[in-house]
């Protein structure tokens, strides 16, 4: 777990394992391979208020996997782990098993 909250609605999330190797069973060098689109919910924000006073409701939970877009958010190394910060209204949703 990281040792970092992230303020007001923002969260921290983890990026998933992008794939390694192409449809064909071609090996793709790390520079071919596109960002991952999904992340794990790391940590919730504090929350805190809209502008006109209605408190931020968290509609994600920490373990959450969910579908981000690919240059969203702001890359941060915490605790030598690699992390994004986000709003949560950058998440484009919350995927389902």
């Amino acid at each position: 777990m990281a040792s970092m909250k992230p303020l007001g609605d923002r969260v921290l999330v983890k990026r998933l394992e992008a794939e390694a190797v192409s449809a064909g069973g071609i090996v793709l060098p790390d520079s071919a391979q596109e960002k991952p689109l999904e992340a794990a919910i790391v940590a919730l924000g504090t929350g805190g208020k809209t502008e006109d006073g209605k408190d931020i409701e968290f509609h994600v939970a920490v373990g959450d996997t969910v579908l981000i877009s690919k240059y969203g958010g702001t890359d941060v190394k915490v605790d030598g782990e690699d992390l994004l910060i986000l709003s949560q209204s950058d998440i484009l949703g919350v995927l389902q098993d």
